[in-house]
């Protein structure tokens, strides 16, 4: 699969690049990090298909030219439908704990929520032509990806990568142009895009929700767990109960298996 598709010339490099630890440690921390660990935890149970998992991992998180959204070509492979959910789970319904462990690898360097191309339109489509705002960006994958489908993405995070500490993504690399939030000044004439906005009583959500309808913003999309899970506070759930309609949910989403995320597309009543 990622074997017969990688050009000789770049297997050649990848291969030297694997076998000098050090450099691999200087230039892709992550990924060493990754391959030092993986060979103690259980895999799917399917050798082959872990294999060419891995090699399209080292593959395209080397060689960013190789694919316009690497995180997807990792994943895609990994892909099965279950229960009407498309999930990535290396066609094992438990998953396993070497994947779980790639999925956090990929998560720092990419982001949570997984930009599968299907749900790319679908946010390109459900925002009618508005500029996208994205408050809590992280490194700006997903709004690298959106502006590349054509949409005017603006992207904010209370710690922009490369300009202070973010506890969610080690290192300083960054995908797209993320500004500091206090400068966030959020106007009704775009669409509010809210990927996986932090849990655990942290008011983010609701207060950049406040900040919105203020400004009588009237479009959402939302890309996390529902109330209870990882992402999202009480104050936002509440806010979207009593003032705004669910009218869609992306039925082509991707999700890891050990989430419950979604893809889904408010408008204010």
């Amino acid at each position: 699969m990622f074997a017969t598709s990688i050009p000789e010339d770049q297997r050649e490099e990848l291969i030297d690049l694997l076998q000098d630890t050090a450099r691999l440690q200087q230039e892709h921390p992550k990924l060493a990090e990754y391959l030092a660990i993986s060979p103690e935890l259980p895999g799917t149970g399917d050798h082959d298909r872990d294999a060419q998992f891995e090699l399209g991992m080292a593959y395209f998180m080397t060689t960013p030219a190789a694919s316009d959204n690497p995180y997807w070509s990792i994943v895609s492979s990994m892909t099965s439908t279950l229960k009407g959910r498309r999930i990535v789970d290396g066609c094992s319904p438990e998953g396993a704990p070497r994947l779980a462990f790639a999925a956090t690898v990929l998560q720092d360097v990419y982001a949570y929520a997984i930009p599968a191309p299907e749900t790319l339109k679908w946010v390109t489509a459900f925002a009618g032509g508005q500029s996208l705002t994205d408050v809590g960006a992280g490194r700006g994958y997903w709004a690298s990806q959106l502006a590349r489908g054509g949409l005017t993405v603006h992207a904010y995070d209370t710690a922009p990568p490369g300009s202070s500490a973010n506890d969610s993504f080690t290192g300083d690399g960054s995908w797209y142009p993320v500004r500091d939030s206090r400068e966030l000044a959020i106007t009704g004439e775009t669409v509010l895009f809210l990927c996986w906005p932090p849990g655990w009583g942290d008011n983010m959500a609701s207060a950049t929700l406040a900040q919105f309808e203020a400004a009588g913003g009237s479009r959402l999309i939302y890309v996390g767990e529902q109330k209870g899970g990882k992402t999202g506070d009480d104050r936002f759930f509440a806010a979207l109960s009593e003032r705004w309609n669910l009218v869609e949910t992306d039925p082509h989403f991707a999700s890891w298996w050990n989430l419950d995320d979604r893809a889904q597309g408010w408008v204010r009543r």
